[in-house]
């Protein structure tokens, strides 16, 4: 049964209602009243003082409607908060405009093209916009609590405007979602313009990589750079999570990252362990919000001698594939972004001709190998596989392998891979 008045305490969401109707002055416009009469919904009218009275019950209420007029100037951070929490409770607001010359329902969507206004007069059309919109929002919360919603039936002289209303939505949002893609698609070619357009190759070394992000945006970012005429320095950087977040970090990454700084007509190429801890104190100096860290691996490369050295931030341990077999350069080093003072260390390798070295993200690991309590890190059948072809053969199956994974949609992940081989 409809509730109409401002409930006490003892009143208050004692079973699941349709409409929650919160007002700085507890009040509903008549003609909403009625509306939601004529369709046995049930509501309540709460003054935004009295929410904190039903916001432990937020399984009980199906959609909020907030009188925004007065609970704005009033109550202007306490009513942020309250939409947080029903969008956080996935309860669908909306917004309503009350005043003494216009009535009008408006959404976080509309414009002012498609808002409507009744110049003091409801029409139909606002009436049928408002109950679509609570149909709507009913039509996802009921099923969700167990219960069935009726389909919406609004009277023979408003179906054609409701429908039309309903497609004009419906087209919008498909607009939206387009042109959202199309502009995650643009970013993505951006973030590959952040990536080496050339390898440097030699006559004693051969590059390739694999670059596959989860979505049109990667989360991973790589780069193999020519410091001077005998030193190469190279790395793979993942950023927690992927998609746009994570792509943004990316670019951060590849400015902060500095390999090598010029002094007029002097330079220093930095040691990894300096290049790993510089970029930690960048990102921890930029006091990034939503907890964000990243793993990296940077090596520097020696062309004369093969010295390999390299250094790891929470990175998968680079690979180094000598005779036939595999086996991990292990090296500790805490994550990036997290720990103000952590310390990093170096370690060196002289490389040998015929040696392959793969650094890639954990977005590999299915098909590289997997780390066992009691056998250690164990490789996958299907990359040890690979492992004595030619690099260029050998990148050309590890990118097979990345296309073809079967995963859960919740445990894709950018994938990676930077390899050298020595010739």
């Amino acid at each position: 049964m409809a509730r109409t008045a401002p409930a006490q305490a003892a009143d208050l969401l004692i079973s699941f209602t349709d409409v929650l109707y919160l007002a700085d002055n507890g009040q509903m416009p008549a003609r909403i009243r009625k509306l939601l009469r004529q369709r046995k919904l049930s509501y309540l009218v709460l003054s935004v003082a009295d929410f904190d009275r039903v916001a432990h019950r937020f399984d009980l209420i199906g959609t909020m409607i907030i009188d925004t007029i007065g609970s704005e100037v009033s109550h202007p951070g306490r009513f942020a908060r309250i939409i947080e929490s029903l969008e956080q409770n996935n309860i669908g607001v909306i917004l309503f405009n009350t005043n003494p010359r216009t009535e009008t329902v408006t959404s976080e969507t509309d414009t002012p093209e498609n808002s409507s206004s009744g110049n003091g007069k409801w029409s139909e059309v606002d009436l049928d916009e408002l109950w679509v919109r609570i149909s709507v929002n009913l039509a996802y919360r009921k099923p969700s609590a167990g219960m069935v919603i009726k389909p919406a039936t609004p009277p023979k002289q408003s179906v054609t405007t409701c429908g039309n209303r309903l497609a004009d939505q419906l087209n919008i949002t498909e607009a939206l979602m387009e042109n959202l893609s199309e502009q995650l698609r643009l970013a993505g070619l951006v973030q590959r313009d952040f990536l080496p357009r050339q390898l440097p190759a030699t006559d004693k070394l051969r590059w390739a990589t694999v670059f596959s992000p989860a979505e049109w945006v990667s989360g991973d970012i790589y780069d193999i750079a020519r410091l001077d005429e005998k030193h190469i320095g190279f790395y793979v950087a993942d950023a927690v999570g992927h998609s746009m977040p994570a792509a943004l970090l990316t670019i951060f990454l590849k400015q902060a990252l500095v390999m090598r700084q010029t002094f007029g007509d002097d330079y220093t190429i930095f040691d990894p362990a300096e290049v790993v801890k510089s970029l930690n104190l960048r990102m921890t100096g930029q006091r990034l919000s939503g907890y964000q860290f990243a793993t990296c691996c940077y090596c520097l490369l020696n062309t004369e001698t093969l010295e390999l050295v390299y250094a790891r931030a929470g990175h998968p341990y680079p690979i180094l594939i000598r005779d036939g077999k595999c086996t991990q350069l292990e090296i500790r080093g805490s994550l990036l972004g997290i720990f103000e003072q952590a310390i990093y260390k170096q370690q060196s390798i002289k490389l040998q001709s015929g040696d392959k070295l793969v650094l890639y993200s954990d977005g590999a690991d299915p098909f590289v190998g997997t780390f066992d309590d009691k056998k250690g890190f164990i490789f996958a059948g299907q990359f040890l596989e690979l492992i004595n072809q030619p690099l260029a053969q050998m990148f050309q199956g590890l990118n097979t392998l990345a296309q073809q994974q079967q995963l859960d949609p919740n445990d894709i992940d950018d994938i990676t891979i930077v390899g050298l081989e020595v010739l």
